[in-house]
């Protein structure tokens, strides 16, 4: 069952090495990071699982590594520490690495110090229908008795005109929609986001949020709570977590 849940975004650019001297830019967002990963520690889990979004739909034990060489960085990371590997694969699938929302997810773990229960990692492929993903959300929250997620992904990257999907007038009221529901654990808003237009708008977060929407079904008494909201380079990031 889930018993607690924190939404981050998942740009490179929050790992300070590989925005260099623009780091500075994205503190108060890490910052609210680290108290959401906080809200998660304080649950107990027996579980927790980094979802993010991915080119498939596949899973990555504990002990995975990731890298931020394709941004010009020589860094690495590994999701968990390995030791909690449930299936024994706390080397990771040989020759698979986290895709980069997950290499984020790995990197706030580590830069927390997480200790809190086994990791493990769901890569959702974007286009995964919201049927699916609510699926993939029921099929998540049944893994243990307390299980908690860390659901990495973007709002829309088209607020501004030097954005990278440029400037759409649909992307502001999008995002605000999804903040409000990532904020007051608004399960029937997400459930209903348009798969169409988040593509249309570059939203990177649409899938991962509805597997959290399908893993908060028959979880009683979850609030939510909205940390962070701003669109610096013209994409959006939310920081939420339900607890």
């Amino acid at each position: 069952m889930l018993v607690a849940a924190a939404a981050c975004p998942c740009p490179p650019l929050l790992v300070p090495e590989v925005a260099a001297g623009a780091a500075p830019e994205l503190d108060t967002a890490r910052a609210a990071c680290t108290d959401a990963l906080g809200v998660l520690a304080a649950a107990r889990p027996d579980l927790l699982v980094v979802v993010g979004p991915d080119a498939g739909t596949c899973d990555y034990p504990a002990g995975t590594p990731g890298s931020f060489r394709g941004f010009g960085v020589d860094l690495d990371v590994r999701l968990g520490d390995g030791g909690g590997d449930r299936d024994g694969a706390g080397d990771g699938v040989a020759g698979r690495e986290l895709p980069y929302g997950l290499a984020v997810g790995a990197w706030l773990l580590g830069r927390t110090g997480w200790a809190g229960a086994p990791v493990e990692g769901r890569g959702v492929v974007e286009s995964l229908a919201p049927d699916a993903c609510l699926a993939e959300g029921r099929r998540l929250a049944g893994r243990a008795d307390r299980v908690a997620l860390l659901v990495m992904g973007d709002g829309s990257a088209c607020r501004t005109l030097k954005a990278p999907g440029y400037l759409d007038e649909r992307a502001a009221p999008f995002d605000a929609e999804i903040a409000r529901a990532l904020g007051t654990a608004d399960t029937a808003a997400l459930r209903a986001l348009d798969a169409g237009l988040a593509r249309e708008l570059k939203v990177s977060g649409r899938a991962p949020w509805q597997v959290l929407a399908g893993a908060a079904e028959g979880a009683a008494g979850l609030s939510g709570a909205l940390l962070h909201e701003d669109a610096p380079y013209g994409v959006g990031y939310m920081v939420a977590t339900w607890s």
